[in-house]
């Protein structure tokens, strides 16, 4: 009996030296607009972001996803509402930061309704506010200042930026999605080489595939009843899927090997 228990004893110490000793999982950050994750991320209004449906792609015992991205937010005002700050908090060395911003880029710099966009490029130019909604003095950057902010930021504290060109509008010209020549996508680029960061170009990605497919169909299939930049339920696991197959596509990332 003694025997037994002592046998026991030590299996009991033993499992608990592996659980000790077991690796704790990374982490994979997410920020972005409405196109990775709505509101809650559970489908309002019908819309869907590609962030609620990329833990389908990955190895979750092994890699923990966390989606701070949410509806309305252009690269400004995720760090100007506090956003960024919670999540550079969390961040550590190995961890991984995805980050997708450009719809919301384009909004006026100053009004009542939003009061969210940026200096379109990538350069330093400013411009002072005296913001409408906040009643606060501001000074706003361009897209580019804003997303070198998240990718320098995320670096000094270890992590591994990988910039995600923003996905395309349900927009047709002569059968293709139209595909813009300086604009997001190619500054979000711009940003991700001067400033070392991986890049996945889901812009083209989802064209391409939008492309294999009828407008009317595409629309239907893809897109919400309400607008042309929403994604339905199917539209945000398809784009989740893209951007499984871009990581995968990226070369040193290590971020594949979590990878289903």
């Amino acid at each position: 009996m003694k025997s037994r228990l002592s046998s026991l004893f030590i299996l009991g110490l033993s499992l608990l030296a592996l659980a000790l000793t077991k690796p704790a999982p990374v982490n994979l950050y997410l920020i972005g607009d409405s196109t990775v994750k709505t509101g809650s991320g559970k489908g309002e209004n019908g819309q869907w972001g590609w962030g609620s449906f990329l833990h389908e792609h990955f190895d979750t015992t092994r890699i923990k996803i966390h989606n701070y991205a949410i509806g309305g937010r252009s690269s400004r005002t995720f760090i100007s509402e506090g956003r960024w700050d919670k999540v550079l908090s969390e961040l550590k060395k190995g961890d991984y930061l995805l980050i997708q911003f450009g719809h919301n880029d384009s909004s006026p710099v100053n009004d009542t309704l939003r009061a969210r966009g940026t200096i379109k490029g990538i350069g330093e130019e400013m411009e002072e506010i005296d913001n409408l909604i906040t009643k606060k003095h501001e000074v706003v950057h361009s897209y580019g200042w804003y997303m070198r902010k998240y990718i320098d930021e995320a670096k000094a504290k270890g992590a591994i930026p990988i910039v995600c060109s923003p996905i395309p509008r349900n927009n047709w010209e002569n059968g293709r999605i139209v595909r813009p020549t300086d604009s997001y996508p190619q500054w979000a680029q711009a940003v991700a080489k001067t400033n070392g960061a991986y890049f996945i170009d889901l812009y083209e990605l989802v064209a391409t595939e939008y492309d294999r497919t009828p407008p009317t169909l595409v629309k239907q299939q893809y897109f919400t009843p309400a607008d042309d930049t929403h994604t339905s339920r199917p539209g945000g696991e398809l784009n989740a899927e893209l951007v499984a197959r871009g990581i995968k596509s990226l070369k040193k990332c290590t971020l594949k090997k979590y990878l289903n």
